[in-house]
């Protein structure tokens, strides 16, 4: 059925195209030492936020779905709720509730993979990020499983740990092992065996996204399924000797393999099951693929064990992956894509390899594809496959050349595009490079708005959560914490309010701007709509703009 939007009386719309501009990982936040957003050199930024309409949208907790506000928002989350219009249920909140009910336990995945275990006499294995950080996993999730597998008379329990230092403190692994490892002790018993039977850094093994970085899902498939690589006793050995070794934080620390007598503990072998226990989907889907599809050919797997493998939530929905899941992922549904493209609407979406999937993918509701072949045009700028630190211009340069082709073209009428480089060189830690991150992406703002401006267009400027505006980790008065002769780094994404800019120097009469309000991402897209001349869904949230 069409979803057809209504024209609004007395306003035709923007002459040019709207543009929406997500500067992903740029929060607002006080002027702490590490506020890279502050810091840096941000001419253009600075202007918008003095001279044009600014509100603070919500990137976090509920407001993108997730449990509570204590809950850090994500790209994949924020993406969602500004394509969609609305607010749904996410990840850890479906997984939780799904756990509670004990709808997991009863579902027909969970119950095959822990018969074929049985029936085998074999090995259920969970692979997944280790923490509580509650962006692609959370460890309660993890415990609740095994402790269920107890119930259900599984045997032999193996874990594979991906160290994270990124959604949560750089290096707070030991403060996740050790309790871990306690809580495995008082499960253990004659007729359970539970250990600890691999892990690494999650951007050294496994959670590669979007295909960016086949030679880590390679070296995590070696780490897990073969049992290949350094050998220690316990993970506790494994952190403490690759820190003194390298000084490098959680999530670059090499892989390890945990052994007994020179033999892993848990290789993955015919008969085995396996459960990835993230229930975020972008750093899943590669892994996945390799486990699940047998004719998979990105890299040697040496041996492909025959296995039952199941994903926490469908990774693609589209693509079906992984054939296996224990918890049905949201549905999410009439996003502004699929309202534009049946209204005739010409829209493109652009990005680099690292945040092209969230302005296609996740902006569409986690629906891969286009909603129309002749009406969508999507282009993706291979990202360079070298430390984020080391070149924190990333791609902002080549992605700011095609959106402004796209706009001197005349063919559309509505584009999107994300700047990565404030979260991800955020993610590294490094305070002076997310600097430069920033700096750079300024730089490209001012290039663009002058294409806006001549082709009579208008530009919504937003994030899609908070990361670059608070490098260090803050104590209860908001101050950063000391660290050695410094500051404490943080690498995670923040609690902090974005902005929404409205670029607009020839229509502003037409409408206001409302006051600031509890505003969120998921009023972005009725604002789109409506600069272009349409009335919101009725189920979309408000518009931040009210037309005369």
């Amino acid at each position: 059925m069409a979803k057809n939007l209504k024209k609004i009386d007395g306003f035709a719309g923007v002459e040019g195209p709207v543009v929406t501009i997500v500067m992903d990982g740029i929060g607002i936040a006080p002027a702490t030492a590490g506020n890279a957003v502050i810091a840096a050199s941000t001419p253009t930024l600075d202007r918008l936020m003095k001279d044009y309409p600014c509100r603070a949208l919500k990137a976090h907790g509920t407001a993108v779905g997730l449990p509570s506000d204590d809950d850090m928002g994500n790209s994949e989350v924020g993406h969602n709720a500004l394509g969609a219009g609305q607010v749904f249920a996410q990840g850890a909140k479906l997984v939780s509730q799904s756990i509670e009910s004990g709808k997991m336990f009863a579902s027909g995945s969970w119950q095959t993979l822990c018969g074929n275990v049985k029936e085998n006499g074999s090995t259920l294995h969970f692979l997944g990020l280790f923490s509580d950080g509650n962006v692609h996993s959370h460890i309660d999730h993890l415990k609740a499983m095994i402790v269920r597998a107890k119930e259900e008379g599984i045997a032999k329990v193996r874990v594979h740990i991906l160290l994270d230092g990124r959604d949560v403190g750089e290096t707070s692994a030991l403060e996740y092992i050790l309790p871990f490892e306690a809580f495995l002790a008082d499960l253990r018993s004659e007729n359970y065996d539970v250990k600890i039977a691999s892990g690494g850094g999650r951007m050294q093994i496994t959670m590669d996204r979007y295909e960016a970085n086949w030679a880590m899902v390679e070296a995590g498939w070696k780490t897990h399924v073969l049992g290949q690589g350094r050998q220690f006793a316990s993970a506790e050995e494994a952190v403490n000797t690759y820190r003194a070794e390298t000084g490098a934080i959680d999530q670059d620390l090499p892989a390890f393999v945990i052994a007994e007598n020179g033999i892993p503990v848990g290789t993955v072998e015919d008969g085995d099951s396996v459960i990835f226990f993230n229930f975020r989907g972008d750093r899943a889907i590669e892994i996945s693929k390799a486990f699940d599809d047998e004719a998979f050919d990105k890299f040697d797997r040496v041996r492909y064990p025959k296995v039952m493998y199941a994903g926490m939530l469908e990774y693609d929905g589209d693509a079906h992956i992984p054939s296996r899941y224990l918890v049905n992922p949201p549905e999410i549904t009439n996003t502004m894509g699929e309202y534009l493209a049946d209204c005739g609407i010409k829209q493109a979406a652009v990005s680099e390899t690292q945040k092209y999937g969230h302005v296609t993918y996740f902006w569409n509701g986690n629906r891969s594809g286009k909603f129309s072949e002749e009406l969508e045009t999507y282009l993706e700028v291979p990202s360079d496959v070298v430390p984020f630190e080391q070149r924190p211009w990333m791609k902002c340069a080549e992605i700011t050349d095609k959106l402004i082709e796209m706009i001197q073209s005349g063919e559309y009428k509505y584009i999107r595009c994300n700047f990565p480089n404030g979260d991800m060189v955020g993610h590294t830690g490094n305070l002076e490079a997310t600097k430069i991150s920033v700096a750079s992406l300024d730089l490209q703002l001012a290039r663009l708005l002058p294409v806006i401006d001549a082709a009579k267009g208008v530009a919504i400027i937003t994030a899609d959560h908070g990361n670059a505006d608070e490098m260090y980790e803050l104590d209860k008065k908001g101050q950063p914490k000391a660290s050695g002769n410094g500051f404490k780094a943080k690498t995670s994404h923040t609690l902090n309010p974005v902005p929404c800019i409205i670029y607009d120097n020839f229509y502003a009469d037409k409408y206001t701007v409302k006051a600031q309000g509890d505003f969120g991402l998921a009023n972005v897209a009725a604002t789109t709509v409506n600069l272009l001349g349409y009335e919101a869904p009725d189920m979309w949230n408000e518009s931040l703009i009210e037309t005369k």
